[in-house]
């Protein structure tokens, strides 16, 4: 995992688990997130989409919670095994491995027991029979479910994997034989080949994600942000399959920090290149619109973004 044994998770990784909001509140459906970018906060909001897809805003009980998060959890591995088998790892008592002079005790790693399933109902079953291992504080779930994850296919994109149950390390669509010069590549390059049931957003210059990750079956994605995970989501299951929809249409955003106490709710007003010529005045995107903003133009390209009187959050 860490390309040596000679590394052990830091303390951000060790703390973090899957602990819900507030049984039976607005926020109800939210998991608690660090404030640290990347790592396993990337994970926790992955699984925080797929939550959303589960639920799409119902105020849930504390029951209710640990069952969506079982669901969400065994919908990833289940994927990640190619929908055959799932792999879930639970630390024990007991270590599992011995030692060797080379390897740098976690007290945790050792200790890890792997359990294997063929059913999908069975995986969620039993990850819902042993919810408190992922969600109580200090149970080191974020851990527990990325071993989890590696166990059930391989380390090579953990986001990928997450959202689509396949380990390619690019987010383009469908296979590359060739560079942007037409020159052949040594090795083809795998990408989507894909829709999934959530999304992926991504802002940048050097990366541009495909209309597999961008157009999922359901209207949640997870996004990246300026290093930063969050995640935007309609309740309009409809917007993805009309395009008179996307004309005008609500969007929510959720940046994972506890700091937020209610969606943000964005109105998007979007023009197919069909119907109107582009009106963007020119200059640098990135000084002008909000990062939020840019992110959501990659999927709906010109678009207009209202905050409805919220301030745009960072």
């Amino acid at each position: 995992l860490f390309g040596g044994t000679f590394h052990i998770f830091s303390y951000e990784w060790r703390k973090s688990s899957f602990q819900f909001r507030e049984p039976n509140s607005e926020f109800s459906y939210v998991l608690e997130t660090d404030r640290f970018q990347g790592g396993a906060q990337a994970i926790q909001m992955a699984v925080q989409a797929r939550i959303i897809r589960h639920l799409l805003l119902s105020e849930v009980g504390q029951r209710d919670q640990e069952k969506v998060l079982a669901a969400a959890l065994s919908d990833s591995l289940w994927l990640a095994g190619q929908e055959v088998s799932a792999t879930v790892t639970l630390v024990t008592e007991d270590y599992c491995i011995t030692p060797q002079l080379d390897y740098k005790l976690d007290n945790f790693t050792e200790r890890l027991q792997l359990f294997t399933f063929n059913e999908r109902e069975d995986v969620r079953r039993f990850i819902l029979e042993h919810i408190h291992c992922f969600k109580e504080e200090g149970s080191h779930g974020v851990i527990l479910f990325l071993y989890s994850l590696i166990c059930s296919r391989t380390v090579d994109a953990l986001l990928n994997l997450l959202l689509t149950g396949r380990g390619s390390p690019h987010v383009f669509n469908g296979m590359r034989y060739s560079q942007e010069d037409d020159l052949p590549l040594e090795r083809r390059l795998q990408g989507v080949l894909a829709r999934s049931d959530v999304g992926y957003l991504h802002w940048s210059r050097e990366q541009q994600v495909g209309s597999m990750l961008k157009t999922p079956r359901f209207p949640v994605w997870l996004c990246c942000i300026n290093g930063s995970f969050s995640v935007l989501f309609s309740l309009n299951r409809t917007l993805l399959s009309n395009w008179k929809v996307e004309q005008m249409f609500q969007l929510y955003y959720y940046h994972g920090q506890s700091s937020q106490k209610t969606p943000a709710r964005l109105t998007v007003t979007h023009s197919h290149h069909w119907e109107v010529k582009s009106t963007d005045s020119g200059g640098d995107p990135e000084t002008r619109y909000h990062p939020l903003e840019m992110t959501i133009r990659t999927k709906w390209a010109g678009a207009t973004i209202d905050w409805n009187g919220t301030a745009p959050l960072y």
